[in-house]
């Protein structure tokens, strides 16, 4: 992967590092419809993937078939990243599959490519994706896989109780990275988008700060918490910014320089080497998420315009009941009536004034 001159952007260069023309005319294509530098990067990724499969198996990508793409799942399943075994997780084969179509699929309209798409879709006679038209206040209905996508485990989202997230602040050090984190469990932003706030898009006095929202790009002004901005206050006391430098979140030595998510998050893996966790960034905003899910003055609409989904069904993953509480909670129910009275031994019928006949029949005992 590298960057390009000729068409803004990222490009794909082959084994002799010459980039591949076709890969930087669907690139310009996907900026002209607005896709963002961070998606194009992602779908070159995957693309890079593809075109070191076929250069394995030497096969030209105007003549790969239904078979080579069968065969490029088939060892991404077995190999992952780094030639790791293993294979990569279903989602990055999912999305790998997605890319490689939409790729083949810019090329037949450029008239450029096979006459087949080697990835096939789910409905061959429509061509059209399940859901296109779904209502978003209804729940999604699970329709049939195209082939050769990975089915998708279910995951509930993974979140710091308050307990854990205090074990994990303490370890942090410096303010920034306290800041950071404040920021991360309050406002719920995605680790990209807190990290490209600049210093124009605060405003403490109101506690709000401004983040670009990721695909569509606008401006979100989002509310945090107080101590998150007190956080703020002493970082921004110890940092010495160069003239012009517009980034909020800059690296603590020199050269000073805006803080990259590799920075980010090498900060929290010193924190979970520390503590022997495995936590993520992304973990930060399930954290905010489930903190204003469970508290009752916050409606589901509310959590889904902090964090920016364009569907409440999408919110909605934490309403799911977590393991953990489950479990509490019945082992609370399990003792209870343990511990609960036994009941009274039936008393003894008083049967003066009743001849042994009567008792007989009332009781299904032998007449005398």
């Amino acid at each position: 992967m590298a960057h390009s001159k000729a068409v803004p952007g990222t490009v794909l260069l082959d084994a002799t590092g010459v980039p591949v023309e076709e890969v930087s005319e669907f690139f310009a294509t996907m900026l002209a419809c607005g896709a963002s530098f961070s998606s194009l990067r992602s779908y070159g990724m995957a693309l890079l993937r593809w075109w070191r499969f076929l250069a394995a198996i030497d096969v030209p990508w105007q003549r790969a078939s239904r078979i080579e793409a069968r065969d490029f799942v088939l060892w991404m399943r077995l190999v992952g990243p780094g030639g790791r075994p293993g294979g990569y997780a279903p989602a990055t084969i999912n999305h790998a599959l997605a890319v490689v179509k939409m790729f083949y699929a810019d090329r037949l309209r450029a008239g450029d490519g096979p006459l087949l798409n080697p990835v096939p879709s789910a409905d061959h006679r429509a061509g059209r994706r399940s859901q296109a038209h779904h209502n978003p206040l209804q729940p999604f209905a699970s329709g049939p896989r195209a082939a050769f996508r990975q089915k998708m485990p279910e995951r509930i989202p993974r979140h710091l109780p308050d307990r854990l997230f205090d074990e994990l602040f303490a370890t942090l050090r410096s303010d920034r990275d306290r800041a950071l984190l404040a920021f991360y469990a309050s406002t719920g932003a995605r680790a990209s988008e807190l990290l490209g706030v600049t210093v124009d898009q605060v405003k403490p006095g109101d506690q709000r700060i401004g983040v670009h929202r990721k695909g569509s790009g606008r401006l979100q002004w989002l509310p945090a918490s107080a101590d998150a901005f007190v956080w703020l206050r002493l970082y921004e006391q110890q940092t010495r910014r160069p003239d012009g430098e517009q980034a909020l979140w800059v690296t603590r030595r020199s050269p000073v320089r805006p803080l990259t998510y590799s920075a980010a998050r090498r900060m929290l893996q010193r924190a979970n080497e520390s503590l022997g966790t495995a936590w993520t960034l992304h973990d930060l905003r399930h954290t905010a998420a489930q903190r204003m899910v469970d508290d009752p003055k916050m409606s589901l609409s509310d959590v889904q315009w902090v964090l920016g989904h364009a569907h409440i069904t999408t919110t909605q993953v934490y309403l799911r009941p977590r393991e953990e509480e489950v479990v509490t909670r019945v082992l609370a129910h399990h003792r209870d009536r343990d511990e609960r009275p036994t009941s009274a031994p039936p008393r003894p019928v008083d049967t003066a004034g009743y001849s042994a006949e009567v008792l007989a029949v009332l009781f299904g005992g032998p007449r005398p």
